[in-house]
């Protein structure tokens, strides 16, 4: 299954990567795409909204396969996904049904889908990412959590980059029949060869009654014409190619003369001149002086009328004449208004946004190249930079954080390692604390203390014992207890000196009982009272200031432990409540690593996964506060704790006893545990 899942998962990711990309190489042919939708679905937008949408589509599905190939956040990432192609597929469905589209542009101009081709694709891929959404800590990480937002913002950055960049100059690549190095001529005669079929549905109306009808089936002149549509059928590429006509401001067809022009000549197309930019109108003048000079033709096409023609003229001074052609054909050849393109005997040699204009210099260069692209200026140069600026950064990212990884790993076995070859220092207390929670009255808590309290004064153990109890129960064990045998621990703690806190128990309070121990941080005072790191840190300060020693608890939840964040979770508790204190006030801290899914459930971490992470805490220790401090600091076992386990626990060198609950309420079992340091 791990296998299957991380295939759909490269599946998916890689084609999300390609469906984002190819939208915002060409931001404009996805607003076209946009456009078509709604005017399908009945709607008017302004195009900056649509522009803005198409470049936040892009960005998002270009953003969801980088996550998915790497892995991070990937419960919510495998959620989205799939929402989001349970939404494509429904659009789809709508598509089959009622073709008011003939291509979804899933993939731009790059991949040209039918709509069932693209049904079919859809509920593939819904399927995969169920699978991932249902299976998502399958997917191991390529990246390690404390650098995932690199690879998150530096991948939104580039790709809305690229969006802007394309939108400033041209699509870095042309998927579209009329890129650079296409023979005009050719490609017509191949695309008639191969004529897609079109199909026009007319909506009529009569006595308030709408139908379809098509041309076979078409009623007479009693029902009234309200709208048609046109789907054609096929490869729409061949169309656009086929449909290839220019002709003069008289309505004359120049479209084989123009192809048939021997040299080269400049063509300034302007799908609509009305909303063409005329801050650039010197740079084409200057364009339009060097074609004169050498008597190259220059000459503007545009879809406007004569009138948009005539301001354009006035306005800019231009010289040039004007050839007209269908506005969506101009569109499909340049996405600029105007952009430039030089053609040479029917062949398309370059093409330029009016935001990046050649110099008479460029012009020249490529003429004497014979129109060939330079390494840098081609399909392969542009990959290149691609590679150089996203894919070379994100795999060198991979590469250290691997290596650092690995680094931290080894760093964490070379200690455990070498603290099997060390015996524990006698310095270092071994602890057995019994924590009974909210359990027993005071007359049981009496009983079951002086019963433990016997047991240890006949017989010593080989480690300190401790018992916390509830408040209530405090002061009259303390009565009881042989303090050289058995000592006392308060549960709890308010975060505040004395005062108006009905209900509280200070510090101090605890301390006047005969108390020495105060348990600090458990996952039930964390999640049921919602005790935080700042509330956590004043307890710890005042219940030191008091003289009382902390069992400080940490731990991580099932759901962080299977998402491998379990270091990160106790390095935070750590640092949000104790690493703030100095060396002196930490000997008096006991840590007590407490994994939050097995408290109470009878499920036990695995010897080797609790010494794994008690060396872990320890080196943190040590990088806090030296060696010496962390070799000294006694750290507990505190995850259903029982005496058939404890031995194998308390034999690993980094686990100095434990802290029992439940077993804890049981003299003889409580004893088994403290006898496992027999």
């Amino acid at each position: 299954m791990g296998v299957i899942v991380n295939i759909s998962r490269l599946v998916a990711g890689l084609t999300f990567v390609l469906s984002g990309f190819v939208k915002a190489v060409d931001p404009l042919g996805s607003l076209y795409k946009l456009r078509e939708y709604a005017g399908a679905l009945g709607l008017t937008m302004p195009d900056i909204v649509l522009l803005a949408a198409a470049v936040a589509l892009a960005a998002f599905e270009f953003t969801i396969g980088i996550l998915l190939l790497f892995a991070i956040n990937r419960r919510a990432v495998t959620r989205l996904a799939l929402v989001f192609m349970v939404a494509m597929t429904a659009v789809t469905v709508w598509l089959v049904a009622a073709e008011p589209i003939s291509d979804c542009g899933c993939f731009g101009d790059a991949v040209t889908l039918t709509n069932g081709q693209s049904l079919a694709k859809n509920i593939v891929l819904t399927g995969i990412t169920l699978l991932l959404a249902l299976r998502p800590l399958s997917m191991p990480r390529f990246i390690s959590r404390t650098n995932q937002w690199i690879v998150k913002n530096y991948t939104v950055i580039f790709i809305v980059a690229v969006s802007l960049w394309c939108l400033y100059d041209l699509p870095l690549f042309d998927f579209r029949p009329y890129r650079e190095g296409t023979d005009i001529r050719e490609a017509i005669a191949a695309a008639e060869s191969v004529q897609p079929t079109v199909t026009t549905t007319f909506i009529l109306e009569k006595d308030g009654e709408r139908r379809e009808f098509t041309l076979d089936d078409y009623p007479d002149s009693t029902w009234t014409f309200v709208d048609s549509r046109t789907v054609t059928h096929g490869s729409s590429r061949q169309s656009e190619i086929a449909d290839f006509r220019i002709q003069t401001t008289a309505g004359d067809d120049i479209t084989d003369s123009l192809l048939s022009m021997p040299g080269y000549a400049f063509w300034l197309v302007t799908p609509d001149i009305g909303r063409a930019d005329d801050g650039c109108f010197g740079e084409i003048n200057r364009v339009y002086d060097y074609a004169a000079e050498r008597g190259y033709v220059f000459t503007g096409i545009t879809a406007s009328g004569e009138d948009a023609v005539t301001r354009w003229q006035d306005m800019t001074g231009a010289e040039y004449g004007f050839l007209v052609a269908d506005e969506t054909l101009l569109r499909t050849m340049i996405r600029s208004n105007p952009g430039l393109m030089l053609v040479n005997d029917g062949r398309i040699i370059r093409k330029w946004s009016h935001n990046r204009m050649p110099s008479n210099d460029r012009l020249t260069a490529i003429v004497a190249a014979g129109g060939a692209q330079s390494p840098t200026d081609g399909r392969a140069g542009r990959v290149v930079k691609i590679l150089l600026w996203f894919v070379l950064p994100l795999a060198l990212l991979t590469i250290l954080d691997r290596m650092w990884a690995w680094s931290r790993k080894i760093k964490a076995k070379t200690r455990i390692i070498s603290s099997t070859f060390k015996t524990k220092k006698t310095m270092r207390k071994k602890i057995v604390a019994g924590n009974w929670k909210m359990n027993m009255t005071l007359q049981e808590g009496m009983a079951l203390a002086t019963e433990l309290n016997e047991t240890l004064t006949a017989g010593r153990a080989n480690c300190d014992v401790v018992i916390c109890t509830p408040f209530i129960h405090l002061a009259s064990v303390a009565q009881i207890i042989n303090k050289d045998a058995l000592s006392l621990g308060a549960e709890n703690c308010a975060d505040k000196a004395k005062g108006a806190y009905t209900g509280e128990v200070s510090a101090a309070m605890v301390k006047s009982t005969g108390a020495d121990y105060v348990i600090l941080g458990h996952s039930e005072r964390r999640g049921y009272y919602g005790e935080t790191p700042e509330i956590l840190k004043e307890k710890v300060l005042l219940a030191l200031e008091n003289g009382l020693k902390v069992i400080f608890c940490i731990g991580e939840s099932l759901e962080e432990r299977e998402a491998g964040k379990q270091n990160e979770v106790v390095k935070a508790e750590l640092e949000g409540s104790v690493f703030n204190l100095g060396e002196e006030e930490f000997k008096n801290i006991v840590i007590a690593y407490e994994p939050i899914w097995a408290i109470g459930t009878g499920k036990t971490a695995t010897s080797e996964q609790a010494e794994e992470i008690h060396a872990y805490i320890r080196s943190i220790i040590a990088d806090r506060y030296g060696n010496a401090v962390a070799d000294d600091t006694s750290i507990l076992y505190g995850g259903s704790c029982k005496a058939g386990n404890a031995p194998e626990l308390f034999a690993k060198p980094d686990i100095d006893g434990g802290l029992i609950g439940g077993a804890s309420l049981k003299a003889a079992d409580f004893m088994g545990i403290v006898n496992a340091w027999n």
